[in-house]
């Protein structure tokens, strides 16, 4: 047996003893570079988080080509970073021309752009790192889960606190039992950090010379430029973005998916600031009841951003930290430090017992180590970021039929089966989004 052949079965043996991590169920995805040649990347996305994700592509392999609509982010990039790497505003033109140079993408795009190119590269059988939340809708979600299943290609969703130990031990204590029978969670964090429930800004004059608004549009419906939109405060508009509960539930919403399975709740339902059904609300609180499973009782969720927190009876009326997320169960509470899982603890105060866990080479690497012959990342699409992110964005249909100041709300009764809210017809538009002409999925 070959070296690399003995690696790859002493990890799936050691996933199969540890907490089930490795996802995939024995798969491994296509094989596109052998391990011992470099993986040739090409980063969509390389202002904000594609900074880093096209620099972790650059470290573990060649970047070959860069795409952004903003040629001021192109530029910066190719110059400090990538000179010899092609350069390009439309990743259709950019897979059209060289796609058969490329082995895997980076996605670091606004969220109403995430499918569109994921999808393009998954079908011709590229492996995909994409960025949190993995798309903008939960139809979307389900589709690259299913896409990336049959392409059998290294997938992985960039939540990068997966792959940290604390997070992993976290969800290993709760899977062991330790806490006794779970009976809630509550999971806050501080964002927006943004402005959010307002009106649009005013139409500018003319687009900046360097922003291609165009191509930043893209399937969402077409708008006039303005201040707000690029290159950070898109995240709080419906067209564009997710929200406070895209941004960040992804990280903090991650450790108790992980422990808990948190799939498929059968009702979701929320109370908010108020919204135009254009940018998101100030602040939200959502509810989600998930079915009981065999490891553990039906047990609600709540989601808080916006400065709104869980009751402070709940952390030992305590002040609670901007962010975190607490796991109740009948013999003690954890929890979870900041948006990453950073570290945890016991309200009780008692030690926490040592469990085991499979540790991660490193976020990235696993996504690398993927690519060429190794075990699915823990994050891959079809069995663990697509469900997290359908799960997730599941909330935002609650937001746009929850109650406000002016609104009654309701609670949407989930069917996952059929990616249909049975009693509120009026979220179909958020589950499965209108395209604009000329983009299709």
């Amino acid at each position: 047996m070959s070296r690399r052949s003995s690696r790859r079965a002493f990890l799936q043996e050691t996933s199969a003893i540890g907490l089930g991590l490795w996802a995939g169920g024995g798969m491994l995805p296509r094989v596109s570079q052998a391990a011992n040649e470099k993986v040739r990347f090409a980063c969509i996305g390389v202002g904000g988080k594609g900074d880093s994700d096209s620099a972790d592509a650059g470290n573990h392999g060649d970047v070959v080509a860069i795409c952004d609509i903003d040629d001021a982010k192109l530029e910066n990039a190719g110059s400090k970073k990538f000179p010899n790497a092609q350069r390009f505003n439309d990743y259709r033109k950019m897979f059209d021309e060289i796609g058969k140079s490329i082995d895997a993408v980076t996605v670091s795009t606004p969220d109403h752009h995430h499918a569109f190119a994921t999808v393009m590269a998954l079908k011709l059988g590229k492996a995909c790192f994409t960025q949190k939340p993995l798309t903008h809708s939960v139809s979307e979600a389900r589709l690259m889960a299913d896409v990336a299943r049959e392409m059998k290609v290294a997938t992985q969703m960039g939540n990068q606190g997966t792959a940290g130990d604390s997070l992993r031990e976290a969800a290993a204590l709760v899977k062991a039992g330790h806490l006794g029978t779970i009976k809630e969670v509550h999971v806050w964090t501080d964002r927006p950090i943004w402005p959010q429930g307002g009106a649009r800004p005013k139409a500018a004059d003319k687009v900046p010379e360097n922003v291609h608004w165009d191509l930043f549009i893209g399937p969402a419906p077409f708008r006039e430029y303005g201040p707000g939109y690029h290159p950070f405060a898109w995240r709080g508009w419906w067209d564009f973005g997710t929200g406070a509960l895209g941004d960040m539930a992804c990280h903090t919403f991650n450790m108790p998916f992980m422990a808990l399975d948190l799939k498929n709740p059968t009702s979701i339902e929320a109370e908010h600031a108020g919204h135009n059904k254009d940018s998101y609300p100030g602040w939200a609180v959502i509810k989600f009841m998930f079915p009981a499973t065999g490891s553990r009782p039906a047990i609600p969720v709540t989601w808080y951003d916006g400065g709104k927190k869980p009751p402070k009876g709940i952390f030992g009326d305590k002040d609670l930290p901007k962010s975190g997320c607490l796991i109740v169960g009948e013999k003690d509470t954890l929890w979870a430090h900041g948006d990453y899982c950073e570290k945890f603890s016991l309200l009780s105060g008692s030690e926490a017992p040592k469990v085991d866990f499979v540790k991660s080479p490193g976020h990235f690497k696993e996504f690398v180590d993927a690519i060429q012959g190794g075990p699915a990342p823990v994050s891959n699409f079809p069995n663990y970021s697509g469900p997290l992110t359908e799960t997730i964005l599941l909330g935002n249909l609650a937001v746009w039929a929850g109650k406000g100041p002016d609104t009654e709300g309701k609670k949407i009764e989930w069917d996952s089966t059929n990616l249909r809210a049975v009693n509120a017809p009026e979220v179909d538009v958020i589950v499965k989004r209108a395209y604009r002409s000329g983009w299709t999925l």
